[in-house]
């Protein structure tokens, strides 16, 4: 696992700049990578057998409106695989839907975080996770360890 790496799945380009921002206010130094859909971050998570294998980041922030392949999909696909079956994974969206909310979790996320509007607040969602899954939480790790 990546101690230092964040993967940050999201097509938006001003929701990534602003995440970005607020982990940087927050003084989160952490490496972000960045998957513009969920077939990018399926790459990235669940690299085809032989080909080039990227460490495990230590979060992913996981928008579920994704192009390609949406955020549900690609939760599902990382939860069934042993290599990125204890990953922590942070649904981070601006969708309300409690049927996304009640999917999510049925799917194994860790955390489901309403993206809020106002950039105060966003700040300190960001803030508080990245303390909570980057310094206090203690992740499982795999078999492989990687």
């Amino acid at each position: 696992m990546n101690e230092s790496t964040i993967l940050l799945v999201d097509d938006s380009p001003d929701d990534v700049a602003l995440t970005l921002r607020a982990l940087k206010k927050s003084n989160m130094t952490n490496h972000v990578d960045i998957a513009a859909d969920g077939e990018e971050a399926l790459r990235y998570l669940l690299p085809e057998a032989g080909g080039p294998s990227n460490p495990l980041p230590a979060l992913v922030l996981l928008d579920i409106n994704l192009p390609k392949v949406n955020g549900l999909d690609v939760l599902r696909a990382v939860r069934a695989h042993e290599r990125t079956r204890y990953l922590p994974i942070v649904v981070l969206t601006t969708s309300t839907e409690e049927r996304d909310i009640i999917k999510t979790y049925d799917l194994g996320a860790n955390s489901f975080v309403r993206k809020p509007v106002v950039f105060a607040e966003f700040l300190e969602a960001v803030r508080v996770l990245g303390l909570y899954w980057l310094l206090v939480n203690q992740p499982a790790l795999t078999r492989n360890g990687t």
